[in-house]
């Protein structure tokens, strides 16, 4: 047997055993503990940030000038061993900083398991040796489209593309809920119009993907540039699965194809194969990493509603509903607090009309809900508005004492303008609802309510949903399948107070 083939055998019967013995510490609760610390990166925190570190810094050295005015929206990264991808992994530090995002959609491919469309892990946090990720609430709004996205422990026992990414994302970011998702061969229209509506402008979506593998030195390389030029010229259509182009072709097809709907701009950060790293040139495996820009002509690259607040300016509503209900309530607000929240609503996007709620919450329960869906008058005057009706108005709850408010939580929600849904009959209407995504007005005669997006939550059957929503209304339940009700659909931007906030 030749050496090199000799090499490659050796190699896959260590990553065979280490995820025969590393399997069985994979899971303990709702916890997915790290697989592959010890062997594709370090398992000690300080040796593993250390790691980074120092590969950060040859990449800031090594690295092209980047357009840091622009608005990150997607990155490609590699997942091998650090001695191998990690150089190139790390220069995602040039466009990474601490508190950027608050959610990554992680899209990795399926390496061991063997399965069609996705997967997405039903546990509560990912852990690596850098701390817990928790698992965004949307992931399981996925799952609800099992036909899709379903829950595998196979997968999350063996597979380490999201794994490996983890730590630089923890490293760079900071805290951030993560949708973890591992992709078997699917198709990229499908995967695409499930993950959109979930981005918005504190959202990044990362795919986890080596180019081509085990390939002689040059044949790799000329085969990784042809790769490159069709990522940077966002055509899927020309990569082409089982062509080892890359691993992850299927998560990359459906990058591109969010990117080619929204006009986002690649750049190349930093190309390199292992035979550049820690191996040699015989059998090399290629890495990428790729930054993925809004436009600055198509709505600063946020699809999912127009003119999005930003996380900064959610926190101000934020504030600006809790310092309301402490006026009415007869709590004082310090001047200067006043006067700075007065400086921040002197922001345009405040005066915009829309729609708007305001939810509370104490230990967990509802404790008043209350809005208005029509663009009547702005968000400052509305957040003001229901902000005093949810605490003090709500027929369902008795009004909020002072002793109350230590424990109270708030959540404020911007609403799009209601679009019509037209549908057939039931079965139509089923169909065209989109869980976790739309908030749903139904109407017949005078009688009328509505659930926002949030509702999905806790309704996650369509036909539960909608027979609760007709019992809100004063209808029978089933009057959504017998009275064909007029529906309309709209979208919600929600901001919640961080933890410590609300004290």
């Amino acid at each position: 047997m030749e050496k090199s083939s000799l090499r490659i055998l050796l190699f896959s019967l260590c990553i065979t055993l280490a995820c025969f013995f590393s399997a069985k510490s994979a899971f303990a609760g709702d916890v997915r503990y790290p697989v592959w610390a010890g062997s594709f990166y370090p398992a000690n925190k300080t040796v593993l940030r250390e790691t980074i570190q120092n590969l950060s810094a040859k990449a800031a050295n090594s690295s092209t000038d980047i357009h840091s005015d622009k608005r990150l929206k997607a990155l490609i990264l590699p997942h091998a061993g650090y001695i191998y991808s990690g150089l190139t992994a790390a220069h995602s530090s040039l466009v990474l900083r601490e508190g950027q995002f608050d959610k990554v959609i992680l899209l990795g491919p399926d390496h061991r398991v063997g399965f069609e469309n996705g997967v997405i892990s039903n546990v509560k946090s990912y852990r690596t040796p850098l701390g817990d990720i928790p698992i965004h609430h949307e992931a399981a709004l996925l799952r609800m489209q099992p036909e899709l996205f379903a829950a595998s422990a196979a997968s999350d026992r063996s597979e380490h593309s999201l794994e490996v990414v983890l730590p630089f994302l923890q490293h760079f970011l900071g805290r951030f809920d993560l949708i973890p998702i591992v992709l078997g061969p699917s198709n990229p229209d499908t995967i695409s119009n499930a993950i959109t509506p979930l981005l918005t402008p504190e959202t990044l979506l990362v795919v986890s993907s080596d180019l081509s593998h085990y390939l002689p030195y040059d044949q790799a390389k000329e085969k990784d540039m042809d790769t490159l030029s069709h990522i940077l010229q966002l055509n899927k259509d020309a990569l082409i699965p089982d062509n080892n182009m890359a691993c992850g072709i299927c998560a990359l097809r459906t990058l591109l194809n969010i990117a080619q709907r929204y006009s986002w701009q690649p750049e190349l950060l930093h190309y390199s194969n292992s035979g550049d790293t820690a191996g040699n040139r015989d059998n090399v495996v290629g890495y990428a990493a790729i930054a993925f820009f809004a436009s600055q002509n198509t709505q600063n690259g946020d699809q999912t509603m127009q003119n999005e607040l930003s996380a900064e300016q959610g926190q101000t509503l934020l504030t600006l509903a809790r310092q309301t209900i402490e006026k009415e309530i007869g709590r004082p607000v310090s001047p200067d607090k006043q006067e700075e929240i007065q400086h921040q609503l002197k922001d345009a996007a405040f005066k915009e009309q829309r729609g708007t709620f305001v939810t509370l919450t104490k230990k967990g329960q509802l404790r008043g809900c209350i809005g208005s869906i029509a663009p009547v008058e702005s968000i400052e005057e509305g957040i003001q508005r229901n902000a005093v009706n949810a605490a003090f108005k709500d027929h369902r709850f008795s009004p909020l004492k002072q002793e109350e408010f230590s424990d109270l939580k708030i959540e404020v929600s911007i609403l799009t303008d209601p679009e019509p849904l037209k549908y057939s009959d039931s079965t139509d209407l089923i169909d065209k609802l989109r869980p976790g995504i739309d908030g749903v007005i139904l109407r017949s005669g005078p009688a009328g309510a509505t659930f926002l997006p949030q509702v999905w939550e806790q309704l996650t059957d369509t036909e539960d949903f909608l027979n609760r929503l007709c019992i809100k209304a004063g209808l029978a339940a089933d009057s959504w399948q017998t009275l064909h009700p007029e529906i309309l659909t709209y979208q919600v931007q929600h901001f919640n107070e961080k933890p410590g906030t609300q004290l």
